[in-house]
């Protein structure tokens, strides 16, 4: 296990009774780099949408829980935040909640001279993601399958 999915699992678990004490769900932990600094990314979620209230209280409880743990050996920003209407899917339960919605799939190399498709999320396994395109006319739509390796991104598109 690397460095980075240790931290991620460890604060993972700091959080998780956290999160359900604060009636919020962990929807995504990372650690990563950015320019010089290290960042750990908390994303939580919940049904009516996350408050900045409920970010503050999250973020609080868990700067403290890391303070009395510290098993992280860098220096680090703590952030606490919603996934954002964006949010970008990388978890099969993500994917299941996103069953039916309209995704933005990107892929690392084209695919028929195309990078970015959008579409509606019809099915994934395993292996691949499909999505369907709605067609012109009345008919069913054109659904195209993608497999999980050449993905670069999903994320459920914004709708304005």
């Amino acid at each position: 296990m690397s460095k980075r999915e240790d931290y991620e699992k460890r604060c993972e678990a700091l959080l998780t009774p956290i999160a359900g004490a604060n009636h919020v769900e962990i929807y995504d932990i990372e650690y990563v780099r950015e320019g010089s600094e290290q960042y750990l990314r908390c994303y939580i979620d919940k049904e009516e949408g996350v408050s900045i209230d409920d970010c503050e209280n999250v973020s609080r409880a868990l700067s403290d829980a890391l303070d009395r743990e510290d098993f992280i050996d860098d220096a680090y920003i703590l952030e606490v935040s919603s996934p954002g209407l964006g949010r970008q899917l990388k978890k099969d339960k993500h994917l299941e909640k996103s069953l039916g919605d309209e995704v933005e799939i990107k892929t690392f190399k084209p695919v028929g001279g195309v990078r970015e498709f959008t579409g509606f999320l019809t099915a994934f396994d395993e292996d691949t993601i499909t999505i369907e395109t709605p067609s012109s006319n009345e008919g069913e739509g054109e659904k195209t399958v993608f497999n999980r390796k050449d993905i670069a991104v999903v994320r459920l598109t914004l709708d304005f």
